[in-house]
């Protein structure tokens, strides 16, 4: 096989959070803000350096309670959780195939957990490094290279999935392939240019892999 390690992102590549997390963004930036930042600036930031950087964008004397309001109002929501599209058969299948995979998220550990609740994918994923459990993050290569070292697989081993232009960054810099997926409605198709390759669909997902 070509890649025998294949770690994923999760929002907007594995589950389909990108409308609950843009509901918390906008409820956020109304709260405390009083503001109806447009759409595009208040998803720039998603899937990269972390929530309180996102924050940083819209206010920097707010993060503390941007952050604490858009967490009450996006950790319910994830009852409502759905994966993306194909994506539970192409897991199944990669594992199937004796593939290794993990997850490699902007997301808090604790969020994680709240989406896997939900979502019955723990058991496929051998490794999961969320972003409070690295020192630097996205586009920064650190999170990947933290999932290598757990799995103790090589980088040349290993594909990168991911939605944003941070995911692919912080493949390339850390030796992966970097595999872009195009259905996660956070980022638009043009900001992947760094992917080795683009996929709009699970099915061809596994032909890249």
């Amino acid at each position: 096989m070509r890649f025998p390690v294949v770690l994923f992102d999760l929002d907007g590549t594995v589950i389909d959070s990108g409308a609950i997390i843009l509901a918390s963004m906008r409820h956020a930036a109304k709260e405390v803000l009083g503001a109806e930042p447009p759409d595009e600036l208040l998803m720039a930031a998603v899937g990269g350096p972390g929530l309180e950087a996102q924050m940083q964008a819209l206010a920097p004397d707010r993060v503390e309670e941007l952050v604490s309001v858009y967490r009450a109002h996006n950790e319910p929501l994830h009852d409502e959780l759905v994966c993306c599209a194909g994506m539970e058969d192409v897991l199944v299948r990669l594992e199937d195939e004796g593939r290794r995979l993990g997850i490699v998220t902007a997301k808090r550990r604790a969020t994680v957990d709240l989406a896997f609740n939900v979502l019955p994918l723990r058991h496929l994923f051998e490794t999961v490094v969320g972003g409070d459990e690295t020192g630097r993050h996205k586009p920064d290569p650190e999170p990947i290279l933290r999932a290598l070292g757990l799995a103790g697989a090589r980088a040349e081993d290993a594909a990168y999935v991911g939605d944003s232009p941070f995911d692919m960054q912080c493949a390339r810099r850390a030796g992966v392939y970097a595999v872009g997926v195009t259905w996660g409605g956070i980022h638009r198709r043009e900001a992947l240019a760094d992917a080795n390759v683009l996929v709009d669909d699970a099915e061809e997902l596994i032909g890249a892999l």
